[in-house]
């Protein structure tokens, strides 16, 4: 394993998990932020000490121009990139569908949608054979919400995940020919910060028992997945979804 592996929204929970793995294990890693300055400094520390090689670039991947910015900033520093993990986004508070606004869609598209797209391109730009790359594999962030639903206040989010679900099966056969595998990871309860933003604190907890397994998953878990999807032992598997759920 090894090469340069960019992932988006690694400040915190499931990208800065995944790029600690992934700087332990040989990839030199761009952590990407966009306001939490002081955390991806952590990550990029926390690489460091294990012996890995690592650097912060902060950039919003929502918009073209920082798309740009990151890939621009991870070759002069790390060298060509070779793996994405597509893993900024967020969720909003609990929201009935009478209740969401516009601005909150608007957002909830911009980044866990646009985002993707963008950064997926900047990165097949590089790595595609057809022009001059080696290949290279990228990983979606999806959610069992996509399959879920969302419903009952997190419409927005699931439906955002749905989309990704569809991006991931048509870039996987758009990649293929350019040497490039592409699947996303479709977690489902896991153990990070981001459900504090729903509102409820309590989320994990109420909804821990609708897991067949009785455990919310870790982090690392998610990671492990992401790590495997992005590595030579997957390389006959591009357009899957792989779900981190537990059972659920």
């Amino acid at each position: 394993m090894g090469g340069v592996l960019v992932i988006t929204g690694a400040s915190r929970g499931i990208g800065a998990a995944t790029a600690k793995l992934a700087g332990s294990r040989g990839w030199a890693v761009a952590v990407n932020y966009n306001a939490s300055a002081e955390q991806a400094g952590q990550v990029v520390a926390a690489i460091g000490a294990s012996g890995g090689k690592a650097v912060a670039i902060k950039a919003d991947v929502s918009t073209a121009a920082g798309a740009r910015l990151l890939f621009a900033e991870t070759v002069r520093q790390l060298g060509p990139v070779t793996g994405l993990f597509n893993n900024a986004g967020i969720v909003h508070t609990y929201t009935a569908i009478t209740d969401m606004t516009e601005d909150m869609l608007a957002e909830h598209w911009r980044i866990n949608i646009t985002s993707q797209f963008l950064c997926a391109g900047e990165a097949v730009r590089r790595m595609s054979t057809k022009s001059g790359g080696t290949g290279g594999a990228i990983v979606n962030m999806s959610s069992r919400a996509a399959v879920i639903g969302g419903a009952n206040g997190m419409l927005a989010y699931g439906a955002s995940k749905g989309a990704i679900d569809t991006f991931t099966h048509g870039l996987s056969i758009e990649a293929a020919p350019q040497g490039i595998r592409v699947n996303a990871v479709r977690p489902g309860l896991i153990a990070t910060d981001i459900h504090d933003a729903t509102g409820d604190k309590e989320r994990l907890k109420k909804l821990v028992g609708l897991v067949p397994q009785g455990r919310v998953g870790t982090a690392e878990e998610v990671g492990e997945t992401v790590l495997w999807l992005l590595s030579p032992q997957a390389s006959y598997v591009t357009g899957s979804l792989v779900d981190i759920g537990g059972g659920r």
